[in-house]
């Protein structure tokens, strides 16, 4: 990465996940000078993901490379990258300053915020105690941690059927907890899963209780939906994918969030305040996927420069 010389932009984008590299790399390319925020590595939660095959151009690929020729084309125009989470954003007439807990200041004449989503926790005991102990948000990260054991992937979504489909290359066996009676992954992710032969999936249960012993999980304890009936179950490693929640803290002041804390944009990606627009999975938008957020990111460079050409 790098040295920063500078502490004013044109443009700050605000997360580098895939919507935010797009946006840094279209108005970079548009000779606006751009810096990119984050709170850590470059890809989002592309680095939480393992193999993809729904991104155009690539029939597989696996997260953290996608992010890497990301990162690459994001940069190639002069886009500058920066480590910091940001802690504030104000707006000073028509320049936005942002605050970030490393204590740098920096200013812009617009923000594109694409910090994204974090994963849902279950909020059940053990959850919090067993973090790093045998519960996990991430296979690509913990995966090779369990090899040849048995994992639980709490879940019915695109990733927890995806991410078990991975865990199965690592572990003997991967239950799947689902809390309906059926998988909400599309149908081409549960066919691909359900011809597995170290997937199984268990329907109408949830996870009540993680327990283990002094050093890591054992098992889980759960509930069936429809009966009521209680029960345990053993497992090395519990895998959970029960959805996101915006990652929006630093923006709660600007009005600019719904009632779930979603930001709001229109189809230009422009939130109510001029200069400020957002992208990916932090919007308020009908599918979070690695192609929207891209598309999201197109739409917010081009705009971008717009605004700023008016401004002029």
């Amino acid at each position: 990465m790098a040295e920063i010389k500078q502490t004013n932009y044109d443009v700050i984008v605000i997360g580098a996940g895939p919507g935010g590299m797009t946006a840094a790399m279209y108005a970079s390319r548009a000779n606006l000078s751009v810096l990119m925020l984050d709170r850590g590595i470059y890809g989002g939660n592309l680095n939480n993901t393992a193999e993809i095959e729904n991104y155009t151009g690539f029939k597989s690929i696996m997260g953290p490379d996608l992010a890497k020729e990301m990162y690459e084309g994001a940069t190639q125009f002069g886009a500058d990258y920066a480590y910091g989470a940001v802690e504030k954003v104000e707006v000073v007439g028509e320049v936005k300053q942002i605050t970030t807990d490393m204590g740098d200041v920096f200013t812009a004449k617009a923000v594109v915020i694409a910090t994204g989503s974090s994963q849902r926790k279950l909020g059940v005991p053990g959850e919090a105690e067993f973090s790093g102990r045998g519960v996990s948000y991430c296979a690509v990260c913990d995966g090779a941690f369990f090899k040849n054991k048995h994992l639980i992937v709490v879940g019915g979504g695109d990733s927890a059927v995806e991410e078990g489909a991975f865990l199965t290359q690592l572990a003997d066996k991967v239950t799947v907890l689902v809390r309906r009676d059926q998988l909400r992954a599309q149908p081409i992710v549960q066919d691909k899963a359900m011809q597995n032969p170290k997937m199984e999936f268990v329907f109408n249960t949830s996870v009540t209780e993680i327990v283990g012993d002094d050093m890591k999980v054992t098992g889980v304890k759960t509930v069936n939906n429809v009966t009521g009936e209680t029960g345990e179950l053993a497992a090395d490693g519990v895998f959970i994918y029960v959805g996101s929640d915006p990652m929006t803290a630093p923006f709660k002041d600007l009005g600019i969030l719904n009632a779930k804390g979603w930001v709001e944009t229109d189809a230009t990606m422009a939130t109510k305040i001029p200069g400020i627009f957002a992208v990916g999975d932090v919007r308020d938008t009908l599918l979070r996927q690695v192609a929207t957020a891209v598309g999201d990111g197109a739409i917010a460079g081009q705009q971008v420069f717009k605004y700023l050409d008016e401004q002029k």
